[in-house]
């Protein structure tokens, strides 16, 4: 089988990126060593874990029909509704005894690099805090909600969780090659906002729907938004929206076609053709695209979140 990591690379020591390479400008706290790691998860109190639980509650309510079979037999294999923000300790032990994966915490998002080293080692780094109820409905920064509700459960998964340790793997070249944005468009589109198709139906995998009760309904029975099935190519050139519901969607036949399409594929050839931006719009059709459905854009010509136009 292809790789797209050089096989002489072991992961075992964090990457050195040099100033050619752009990253996000992110101030490490000084409480936290290179690698990002909070010293300890946070003690959560009750007004905490009630958060969480109302949190479970609404989306336990609304994913069944919507999310993927592997989102949801995840979810019931870790008990992540047994009450309160979960123990990232025995949620390690468990998905190790799964897939080899661990939760990690970290104080906030963190530098690309360290990212892609802790998936490659099979660590999955979630955010050491939590939603306040002013911040119910919505929070831009990823906490510990979006980051273990969301995306944890499908770690349980062996095709994902190799998918996913790849592509950590693969971030590495992605910054030799300085197409870190390039990399990330395919993270936004797949693990954090895709779709899929299971028995002729389509089903949420993507985190960032997954752990909000908006998108799940928009991005599945919404008019308003394309869906269109995965491109690698297209996808990396594809800008995207960190901020509202999303314009497009793109959709997998299954976990072991997304992990044909990218790991399996020469990303060097791709990243020698790419342009330093992006090169479509986030809710551009293409001829080439193959489209399941051509989306009336209504929601955001209306002006989207800022306007509060309702989801269409």
């Amino acid at each position: 089988m292809a790789t797209i990591v050089e096989p002489t690379s072991d992961f075992s020591a964090l990457p050195q990126v040099g100033g050619e390479v752009f990253t996000a400008p992110l101030q490490r706290p000084q409480h936290v060593a290179d690698d990002w790691l909070e010293p300890r998860q946070h003690d959560y109190d009750s007004q905490d874990d009630a958060v969480w639980d109302d949190l479970f509650a609404r989306q336990a309510e609304l994913l069944p029909g919507r999310a993927c079979d592997a989102f949801m037999a995840g979810l019931d294999r870790l008990d992540l509704g047994r009450g309160g923000v979960p123990d990232f300790a025995r949620l390690s032990h468990e998905l190790g005894q799964l897939t080899g994966w661990s939760v990690v915490p970290v104080p906030m998002l963190i530098p690309d690099h360290v990212f892609f080293w802790h998936l490659a080692n099979r660590r999955f780094p979630a955010g050491n805090f939590i939603r306040t109820r002013a911040t119910f409905d919505y929070i831009q920064e990823p906490d510990v909600f979006h980051d273990v509700f969301g995306h944890v459960p499908l770690l349980s998964d062996p095709v994902f969780a190799d998918y996913m340790q790849e592509y950590g793997r693969a971030g590495w070249k992605a910054m030799r090659h300085n197409r870190l944005k390039a990399l990330g468009a395919l993270y936004w589109y797949t693990v954090e906002f895709g779709l899929t198709r299971e028995n002729g139906q389509l089903r949420i995998y993507g985190a960032g729907i997954l752990s909000g009760p908006r998108e799940a309904v928009f991005a599945l029975e919404g008019q308003s938004p394309n869906r269109i099935m995965l491109d690698v190519d297209r996808v990396m050139r594809t800008d995207y929206a960190i901020d509202d519901l999303q314009p497009t969607y793109f959709v997998i036949e299954s976990f072991a076609d997304l992990y044909h399409r990218t790991v399996e594929r020469d990303f060097n050839a791709i990243y020698r053709e790419l342009s330093a931006g992006f090169t479509y719009a986030n809710a551009a059709v293409l001829e080439s695209d193959e489209v399941l459905h051509r989306g009336t854009q209504e929601y955001h010509t209306r002006g989207g979140r800022g306007s509060n136009a309702p989801p269409a």
